[in-house]
């Protein structure tokens, strides 16, 4: 007798095995059943979240450039073994065409903001002197002798290899070679520090090494992000461990307000902001951080997801924005411009942390974007020609703003504090005379004496301090590149200084602790800022002659004699105990000249 169909023995032997059509079938029935049972359990673990995907979905975007070469580019196979060989000659050259071009041009769009607030009635007379001011700056450097900043950066390298990119397998020495010739054939400085020691340091005399970070990718084309990272911008990157508990808007925005408060001038505003919030890690957060503050984040999605990818939010960014246009640093010395603009990345992160990372690009926002493909080695096409976003009418109206009230430094040091004295805070000057140039390492040589019973030196008594470090000198002019350093850096040393007789008048960029305010104050010192970005400008129109007089083997950190016409600063920090961005003064301000006597 045939056994019924529906009969339990009948199901069990006659059950589809693995790989019919029918046990397929089935399994993927029971997986599906088992996925819909995990989301009602909240334990969903769909396909498009364990599939790979990228963190950071960026899409290429198309830039403006021009064809460096086609040497050292060909293609080699066909069909699927199609692939591009790319030699290390080509690499090199691109790498040093790369820092070529950051050191003296800007990318056209960041001009065009100077120009913006050179233009908008908002502006404070501050904000519009500054952004002429680098505008001019640029100008100068664009004739490729003097780099835009004295500090012409570490250099960076962001890169992607597509698999179907064939190389000798060297590309970070290829890169490191042309990178090499770049800082030592150019007018560039030797910035980097070897350590020989625990807390011994030389200088490498090459601005080498170079931080190179190349990954792979689908595809058959090479991309590249080069960067000139200055010591200033680069130390304005922060990075806060908090909790859920500030995922609020309003939390959110009165945390921004006292961290990027915190940034400070220092670093050469206005600036390209960058927040990110979330993080798989804290250092993937500063990393995302970095990169979006190049604007190479820019394409990112505008929503978020399920899944974790990271996203821009355009509507907090213009909330952050505007928040930093009520914080009254402006472009340097008051205003509204602290911040060309503002970009803000949120990311996936684990339950228990949420780092949220901020950084900065500085007025020489030093990037550079290339590709190559089998056409050939291409590189971003940056402004050549900045005087055209110089405006051609209403320049004297902006000095007339802010008329500058000049200093004699050829007087003694107790006549020129006199003349200082009656200065408000804010008030611009013009300084001629002689400026001795010493920062960090001649600041703990100093020290070091103190400490022998040595006393100061005599120069150090009877001349202003500028904390700066110049770029190689060009044949046939009196100097490099010559802009400040961030004078916070020298703050620990400036009573004990100023308590020996020295350092009586400082000149650098950027704000100060209290501890500097209470010594000026205790000592009859002041403080000039001037401003941060326009070394090139600054050695090409004020610095006349240049000499090392002191610990040559400092190398750019050297002391130095210059000699200087009308060079330009703000009265920071007076003897009296006043601050220009103290709560008090924090505030934009109309530039005062010194009451009539």
């Amino acid at each position: 007798m045939t056994e019924p169909t529906d009969s339990p023995e009948y199901r069990r032997t006659h059950a589809p095995g693995p790989g019919s059509p029918e046990y397929e079938a089935m399994d993927s029935l029971a997986k599906l059943f088992e996925r819909q049972v995990d989301e009602l359990r909240g334990n969903a673990t769909s396909d498009s979240t364990t599939k790979y995907f990228d963190i950071l979905p960026r899409r290429d975007a198309s830039f403006p450039h021009r064809l460096l070469t086609t040497e050292g580019v060909s293609v080699i196979g066909d069909g699927t073994n199609r692939a591009v060989e790319v030699s290390g000659a080509a690499l090199e050259a691109l790498a040093y065409e790369a820092f070529k071009e950051v050191n003296y041009f800007l990318r056209p769009a960041h001009l065009a903001q100077l120009r913006h607030i050179v233009e908008d009635p908002e502006s404070s007379g501050n904000d519009r002197y500054v952004a002429l001011d680098l505008l001019k700056n640029a100008n100068v450097a664009s004739g490729g002798v003097l780099p835009m900043c004295q500090d012409t950066g570490t250099a960076l390298v962001h890169a992607k290899r597509g698999h179907r990119i064939v190389t000798d397998g060297d590309d970070r020495a290829h890169l490191w070679a042309g990178i090499a010739r770049a800082y030592r054939d150019l007018n560039l400085r030797y910035s980097q520090m070897a350590a020989t020691t625990l807390w011994d340091e030389v200088n490498t005399k090459s601005n080498m090494p170079a931080e190179i970070d190349i990954s792979m990718a689908k595809g058959d084309s090479y991309e590249f992000l080069f960067m000139a990272k200055g010591g200033g911008s680069a130390n304005k990157s922060f990075l806060y461990q908090e909790t859920r508990a500030i995922l609020d808007e309003s939390r959110m925005l009165d945390f921004l307000r006292e961290k990027i408060e915190s940034i400070g001038t220092a670093a050469c505003p206005p600036y390209h902001l960058a927040v990110v919030i979330g993080g798989t890690s804290a250092d993937f957060a500063l990393k995302t951080a970095k990169l979006a503050s190049t604007k190479y984040l820019d394409t990112l999605p505008t929503e978020g997801n399920s899944h974790g990818a990271g996203f821009r939010d355009l509507d907090f960014e213009q909330k952050v924005f505007e928040l930093t246009q009520t914080i009254g640093f402006g472009a340097q010395f008051g205003g509204k411009y602290f911040c060309h603009d503002v970009r803000v990345v949120r990311l996936p992160r684990h339950g228990a942390s949420l780092p949220v990372a901020i950084a900065v690009s500085c007025s020489a926002d030093r990037q550079i974007l290339a590709t190559i493909n089998a056409d050939g080695v291409f590189i971003e096409e940056l402004e050549h020609e900045p005087a055209r976003f110089i405006p051609e009418t209403g320049l004297a109206s902006i000095d007339e703003a802010s008329p500058a009230h000049p200093i004699n430094l050829a007087l003694p040091m107790d006549e020129i504090r006199a003349e200082l004295s009656q200065c408000s805070v804010g008030t611009r000057v013009s300084l001629t005379g002689t400026i001795i140039v010493a920062r960090d390492s001649a600041h703990a040589k100093w020290r070091e004496r103190l400490e022998r019973g040595e006393g100061l030196p005599d120069y150090a008594k009877n001349h202003p301090i500028y904390y700066a470090g110049p770029a190689k000198t060009p044949d046939g002019m009196a100097t490099g590149s010559f802009g400040p350093t961030t004078a916070g850096r020298m703050d620990s040393y400036v009573e004990q200084f100023q308590a020996a007789g020295g350092s009586h008048v400082m000149l650098a960029k950027g704000n100060r602790s209290s501890v500097v305010t209470k010594s000026c104050h205790a000592h009859g010192g002041f403080y000039l800022g001037t401003i941060g970005g326009p070394a090139a400008l600054l050695a090409h129109d004020n610095i006349t002659s240049v000499e090392v007089i002191d610990y040559p083997e400092l190398g750019m950190e050297a002391v130095h004699r210059i000699e200087v016409v009308d060079f330009p600063a703000f009265v920071v920090i007076d003897d009296k105990g006043n601050d220009f961005f103290t709560e008090a003064t924090k505030k934009p301000i109309t530039l005062r000249t010194r009451p009539s006597v």
